[in-house]
């Protein structure tokens, strides 16, 4: 017995500290995406639980374009880039931008895609996306969005009173409820997320998108730092999908405009 564990032994102890054993045994003819399934049209659940939205769609085609398969990984939000530096999954694709404070911290693919912020509430309220108006307002974000960090930095030490949430989909039921104000998000995820079901009914976008670049930019895949091989493979996917009109093919079905942008 002993002498059957002797080459296990030695092969675990081949394994660098820290290194996670099942890192090893990646396949590589699959790519694991990190991603939270609460941001409709982006990535949500299907009635019988498969995963659904632009971002699955784009991702599975990536996957096709390089003859590899995807494996789909869920994530809380906030915790989705902790758990791509512990190779929990291989990239992140799941509606994130690629603001300044998260490349310190990981890479990104080229542009996804691109969209503004924007504030949902009550339709004809005077609200606007500005401190001044949300004063003695309660507002939803989710936890560890640019939106959050955008509000905390630039509303909530002015008198605004900011709820973070896990999901997308937690801020909409108090929305609904009247426990929120308003919800700052995605542009394109309010509109087709919320406003344009029927739980959205009475409710609108108010005031202009919000344009800043802390919440507004380019949408792309998370990788870890130094994983270039991964990146230059997804680039030139992406690069060929745009080029092919397999992208516009998959966009198509979700946005009745140019979402990636100029």
């Amino acid at each position: 017995m002993k002498r059957a564990l002797l080459p296990v032994l030695l092969a675990l102890a081949m394994v660098p500290a820290g290194l996670p054993a099942m890192a090893h045994a990646q396949d590589p003819q699959t790519i694991r995406f990190g991603v939270d399934p609460s941001y409709p049209p982006f990535e949500s659940k299907a009635a019988d639980g498969s995963l659904v939205g632009f971002d699955i769609d784009l991702g599975n085609a990536i996957c096709k374009q390089l003859n590899q398969k995807c494996v789909w990984v869920e994530q809380s939000f906030d915790s989705m880039i902790p758990a791509l530096k512990a190779r929990k999954f291989d990239a992140i694709l799941s509606a994130m931008s690629a603001t300044e404070t998260r490349r310190q911290q990981i890479d990104f693919t080229n542009r996804l895609y691109n969209g503004p912020s924007a504030l949902i509430a009550r339709s004809g309220t005077k609200l606007q996306p500005t401190a001044q108006a949300l004063q003695g307002q309660r507002v939803g974000v989710v936890q560890g969005s640019t939106q959050e960090s955008f509000a905390r930095a630039e509303w909530a030490t002015k008198g605004v009173t900011l709820v973070a949430y896990q999901t997308q989909d937690q801020i909409y039921q108090d929305l609904v409820t009247g426990r929120l104000d308003a919800a700052f998000q995605s542009s394109v995820q309010a509109d087709y997320g919320f406003l344009k079901t029927p739980r959205g009914k009475g409710f609108a976008l108010v005031g202009a998108p919000v344009t800043d670049s802390r919440v507004s930019g380019d949408v792309a895949i998370g990788l870890r730092k130094g994983d270039s091989a991964l990146e230059q493979r997804l680039n030139q996917a992406i690069d060929a999908m745009r080029k092919n009109g397999s992208y516009q093919q998959v966009a198509s079905k979700y946005f009745n405009f140019d979402i990636y942008g100029n």
